[in-house]
Parts: C-alpha cells; sequence; structure tokens
C-alpha cells in the first residue's frame, strides 16, 4: 500500500506563547505532513504574526480565523478544509516528538489499515509542583490497557472517513469533547490501532488555581455529556464517609489502620510515577514535589466534585439540544 497523504489540523486561541515550540518541533519530524491546518478561534494575541512566521520558513500551514469557534468547531473546520486521505491531530501547547507523526502514521500505510490509531502523551514539568502533578494525573505507558484507551486528542490520527461516520467532534460540548469523538468512533465500528511511540510532551498546569479550574472544567463537562455516573458517584461517597470513618474510628481505634491503608493507596500509584523522576530535582523540589501528591489528589477531587452537578444542571436545562448518543456510565 502507498503511503497516505497525512494532514496535521490544530485549533488554536491566543497561544502566541508556545506555538514557536509546537511548530519547531513539527519541522523536525522525521515524516512531514503534508498539510497543516490552522484555525484560530479569534486569537486577540499574536497568534497570527507566529504563524506567519513559520508559513515564512516554509511549513504548508493553511490558516484560517474562525472567531468564536469553540475547541470542536475548530478542529472540525480545521479537518474539512485539510485534503488528506489521514489527519493527525495535536494542541497548541505542546511538542511532539520527533518521530511522532511518522509512529502515527505508520499504520495506516499497512496492508490491514484501521481507521483511528491513538498515541500517547507525557508530562513536560518545569517545576516540582508540575512534577507531583504530572505523575498524579497521567499514567505511565505501562499502565495502558491499547483495548481500552480512549486517545486524547494531543494525539492521535484517523481517516478522513471515520471522522465523517462519527460525526466529527461534537460542537455542543467545551470540555471532554474529544472522549465524545472516541465513543463516536467506537460505536461508529471504527478500527483502532496502539502507536504508544508516538509521543508529545506537554507541560501541566503550573499553580493549584490552574489545575482545579482545568478539572472543574473536565468534571463539567462530564456532567453536560452524562459520562461516569458510577466514578462520581463513588467519589462523593468516599469524602461523605471520611470524615464519618474517622468520627467511628474514635470509638474503635482499630478502624485507623485500615483508614490509613486505604489513603496510602490513593496515592500509591502517583508516588510509584514520581519516585523514578526525583533525581532530576533539587533535594528541596523533591521534598516539594513529594508533599504536593497529596494535596493534588485533594484538590482534583474537590474541583470535580464542584464541577460536576453544575454540568448535569446545564443538561437539565439543555436536554431538547443534545444530539443522540451512547455515554459511557
Amino acid at each position: 500500500m502507498t503511503r497516505p497523504r497525512v494532514a496535521l489540523c490544530l485549533t488554536v486561541l491566543n497561544e502566541a506563547d508556545n506555538l514557536d515550540a509546537l511548530f519547531a518541533s513539527v519541522a523536525a519530524q522525521t515524516r512531514a505532513p503534508d498539510e497543516i491546518v490552522v484555525v484560530d478561534g479569534g486569537s486577540t494575541d499574536d497568534t497570527a504574526v507566529v504563524i506567519g512566521r513559520w508559513q515564512a520558513r516554509g511549513l504548508p500551514i493553511t490558516f484560517r480565523v474562525s472567531a468564536g469557534a469553540n475547541i470542536s468547531a475548530g478542529r472540525n473546520q480545521a479537518i474539512a478544509a485539510a485534503t488528506a486521505p489521514v489527519v493527525a491531530v495535536t494542541d497548541a501547547g505542546v511538542r511532539l516528538d520527533p518521530s511522532w507523526l511518522a509512529a502515527l502514521a505508520a499504520p495506516f500505510a499497512g496492508s490491514d489499515p484501521p481507521e483511528v490509531v491513538a498515541g500517547f502523551f507525557r508530562s513536560d514539568p518545569r517545576t516540582a509542583f508540575e512534577a507531583a502533578l504530572g505523575a498524579t494525573t497521567l499514567p505511565n505507558v505501562e499502565e495502558i490497557r491499547p483495548e481500552r484507551f480512549y486517545p486524547s486528542s494531543r494525539s492521535v490520527a484517523f481517516t478522513r472517513r471515520a471522522w465523517e461516520r462519527a460525526g466529527g467532534y461534537p460542537e455542543w460540548l467545551d470540555y471532554c469533547e474529544d472522549l465524545l469523538f472516541d465513543f463516536a468512533l467506537e460505536d461508529a465500528g471504527c478500527r483502532r490501532a496502539w502507536a504508544p511511540e508516538a509521543i508529545v510532551y506537554f507541560r501541566p498546569r503550573s499553580s493549584p488555581g490552574a489545575f482545579f479550574r482545568q478539572y472543574y472544567r473536565y468534571a463539567r463537562g462530564d456532567g453536560k455529556a452524562d459520562l461516569w455516573r458510577k466514578r462520581h458517584a463513588v467519589r462523593y461517597g468516599t469524602y461523605v464517609g471520611l470524615p464519618l470513618g474517622l468520627l467511628i474510628a474514635r470509638r474503635r481505634p482499630w478502624l485507623f489502620g485500615p483508614l490509613a491503608l486505604t489513603a496510602a493507596a490513593y496515592v500509591r500509584r502517583p508516588y510509584a510515577r514520581l519516585v523514578p523522576t526525583l533525581a532530576e530535582l533539587s533535594l528541596t523540589d523533591r521534598i516539594v514535589a513529594l508533599a504536593w501528591v497529596p494535596a493534588i489528589r485533594v484538590i482534583g477531587d474537590v474541583a470535580k466534585m464542584s464541577g460536576y452537578p453544575v454540568g448535569l444542571a446545564w443538561r437539565l436545562r439543555h436536554g431538547s439540544e443534545i444530539p443522540p448518543g451512547h455515554p459511557r456510565r
């Protein structure tokens, strides 16, 4: 089978401060994209200037402005404007491993090509807090079960036909849109392949407040899309049950042992991810990173518990506007 043409598509909004890193990594790809389509949702900074510089350097960028377009609409417009039969999608704010596109595109040139190829992503921290945040919120590649892994649109490729069959990204949803798109691809019967070497690196949120807002919005998206009811119910139950358990343990001290083991299990995996990276940090930063892990767990949980009911309330108000689908619960 001949090598198919591949379009790199993304949407941006006020990304002037990080696009140079992204496009430098695009220019360094061992397999260059045949075309690049960027849709701007209405930036008010120098995003267009930065993109213009990279166009002048020879990157085959088609740049369009669609003021007010959300992430889904921007992606859909970029994909619609591309001409290649295979589409690779990433986000602003990342840098690509040099072999990223080659790894994503290779399965499409096989004798029995898939319709979707899932890449992977890794944390690219700059501070002790960011190192702890990446370890707490992101899986390692060896933890992934490919048959159950839904790709992030930081690192994914699919055929144009698959995108059409899935109905594109859901433009009614502002967060968790790539997950719903993954579900639509699966429901359309699109076969998926796994390319763990197709890696993008992205910087975690730089402060607890930024992290809280990120996870609040993710959980609000879950509520809007009616996703993961059981997971959210378990989280609420845990935080209601924990104080009750502590009260009971005051009268039955032997319960403190099981409660402590439960708390340790809750942070075991983040610490297991973090420990191998500690050698890269100073002694002070190691201590700071280790101390942040349980706090990050709590901040993320509170953010999710705050955002989810807001999303559910939105869904109740706008239910008639939501297209039918098959949400995972």
